[in-house]
């Protein structure tokens, strides 16, 4: 048998019960790119596409454990953050990245798609003073660019402005995911990256009811395109196109009049 080796990326995220975002999302994706995905749990999330139910943080010398004897034991080509509940997850995830200095993409996850808040004020503060620096690229979409800037995002230009400001004022890349913008027929995605915006326009798919983890999923295909030595903007191009695929094959079930969605891996 011929020994191939293959890249390995590193999620550290909170996994998701239901299957459609966080740990088991980056792992589908990390798979479909023929990428070994790695995991450290921060947390436990008892949720469906429609309900966050029950956030349990994971005792942090559980936490560290997991990290560290990943890092030890993996040549770790990428990796990423999601939702990470707390500052001390913050500060160990962080130190990991620094010690092994491994590209970083940051899925700042504060907002659920169902609009609850996962995260509290200090936690936030410790993201973008402590996270957010080390990152590679970071990946927010509307409502966490405007509560990482501290300022509403109301227009087009707006929307560049503040891909770059994040971008330069962490000396990152910053892909800022557009999503709808009101009256608009297609969506926009910034990447500010080189000193430069690359724009990525695409029809506006309205997301199927109960669909969740795009983010996550999007995050992570960048991932895996950064541990196959993929430029940023192929990785980014790449990974918009594939969420893009897996919102129009997106898997149907209907269970006690829930109308239950997951992307279409």
């Amino acid at each position: 048998m011929e020994n191939v080796n293959i890249p390995v990326a590193l999620t550290i995220a909170g996994s998701d019960c239901s299957g459609g975002a966080g740990i088991q999302a980056d792992l589908k994706t990390f798979h479909d790119h023929r990428v070994h995905g790695l995991s450290a749990v921060s947390c436990i999330v008892a949720e469906t596409p429609l309900e966050v139910r029950h956030i349990e943080q994971i005792d942090s010398t559980t936490f560290d454990a997991q990290l560290n004897i990943l890092s030890e034991s993996y040549p770790i080509n990428a990796a990423k953050t999601g939702l990470l509940p707390s500052v001390s997850s913050i500060r160990s995830a962080a130190k990991t990245i620094e010690q092994h200095d491994i590209p970083l993409v940051v899925d700042p996850v504060m907002i659920a798609s169902t609009g609850a808040n996962l995260l509290g004020e200090d936690t936030l503060h410790s993201m973008t003073s402590i996270l957010l620096p080390l990152a590679t690229v970071a990946t927010p979409n509307l409502p966490e660019a405007e509560a990482i800037l501290e300022r509403r995002i109301k227009s087009k230009d707006e929307f560049v402005d503040a891909a770059r400001d994040i971008a330069q004022c962490y000396n990152i890349s910053c892909l800022l995911k557009g999503g709808h913008l009101p009256g608009d027929n297609e969506c926009l995605d910034v990447l500010w990256h080189g000193n430069q915006a690359h724009h990525f326009r695409h029809p506006y798919l309205a997301l199927p009811s109960g669909v969740h983890g795009t983010g996550c999923t999007l995050s992570a295909a960048i991932t895996s395109g950064l541990a196959n030595n993929q430029c940023m903007v192929d990785a980014v191009t790449h990974a918009i196109s594939y969420v893009q695929k897996l919102i129009r094959s997106a898997h149907t079930w209907e269970h006690d009049h829930h109308n239950i969605r997951c992307l279409g891996w």
